[in-house]
């Protein structure tokens, strides 16, 4: 039998064992380890399957694949995958849709409720020396329980942020225009059947949508206005859900009480991005009210294992013929 070549173009360099233990036998797998997609060329075109992270594969790669019979995005999200004309090649593209999900919601849950109870504001003023040695200097927070949880998106992560949320005894709401009915009844939450009524109830707003064309900067200055007062923010989707020009005035505001991102739409991002710059700034509120994690909600060492070893698996069943799971185009 002839062995397959499964090439992985960035993200992975080390030894490839767990891609090896599931694949060995089959195929040699190769690891590019490049930083933009014009370093493909001539690399890839032979390859059987192709393993991709966070490196863009348009049009023009896709075009020179002459044997692939499979892109596999190694994570939930598939945006930097031009995966419609993929499929006008022939070639399906999956992705691994459950391999971080604990993290990702342990992630999201967290954000909240270090927001809520000011934990990184405590924590900064003290290292700075700033206000009096008491709890006085976030007065005015609220008790957690009770209050609405919402959230948009209620897929395998999104669901299990609701099971967390409820665990606290938030009032979990959420909004998903593709959800079937029946979910709201078996995990015990409220369906909101529009965007806007959910955003005026939620004291706590976590998004777990992937970006599309109706997804894209989902929460911009409006979708924020309609919030209650003091209301936070979590993004542990994709950077382009949220228009990041609206949180460092809302929070001036108190609009926000805070808000919590771990993922933006270009990473890392330019120095000079004016949400790093209130962040990074002592005088402006973002400093004490902002979290930023660098897209980091997915990672265990459990989950990264998880990451490459179901990517590798499904490249196995497109190598030998067998039925796909997750395809998204």
């Amino acid at each position: 039998m002839p062995r397959f070549r499964v090439v992985i173009p960035d993200f992975i360099a080390d030894d490839l064992s767990p891609e090896l233990g599931v694949l060995g036998d089959i195929a040699d797998v190769t690891a590019l380890r490049v930083a933009d997609e014009s370093e493909l060329v001539g690399v890839i075109e032979s390859a059987d399957a192709v393993m991709m992270y966070t490196l863009p594969l348009t049009k023009r790669t896709i075009a020179r694949l002459t044997n692939c019979k499979l892109i596999v995005r190694c994570g939930v999200g598939f945006d930097n995958i031009d995966h419609r004309f993929a499929r006008t090649r022939g070639i399906p593209v999956c992705n691994v849709p459950d391999y971080g999900t604990e993290e990702v919601a342990d992630s999201a849950i967290g954000l909240a409720l270090a927001l809520a109870r000011q934990i990184g504001f405590y924590n900064s003023r003290l290292r700075r020396g700033e206000g009096p040695w008491e709890w006085t200097q976030a007065a005015g927070i609220r008790r957690l329980r009770g209050r609405t949880f919402g959230i948009v998106g209620l897929g395998r992560i999104g669901t299990a942020t609701a099971v967390r949320a409820k665990a606290f005894g938030l009032d979990v709401a959420f909004f998903d225009p593709y959800k079937p009915d029946g979910f709201d009844k078996a995990l015990g939450i409220r369906r909101v059947e529009r965007l806007d009524d959910l955003l005026k109830q939620s004291h706590v707003l976590s998004l777990h949508t992937p970006l599309t064309g109706e997804t894209r900067h989902v929460i911009d200055a409006r979708a924020v206005g309609l919030m209650p007062r003091g209301a936070i923010l979590v993004n542990t989707a994709r950077g382009g859900c949220v228009d990041l020009a609206a949180i460092p005035d809302a929070i001036s505001s108190g609009q926000l009480s805070g808000a919590g991102i771990d993922v933006l739409p270009e990473e890392p991002p330019p120095a000079d991005h004016p949400l790093l710059a209130a962040w990074r700034d002592p005088a402006h509120p973002c400093h004490d009210r902002l979290i930023l994690t660098p897209h980091a909600a997915f990672y265990s060492e459990e989950g990264l294992l998880d990451m490459r070893t179901k990517g590798a698996q499904t490249c196995r069943r497109a190598l030998l013929g067998e039925p796909l799971r997750n395809v998204v185009n």
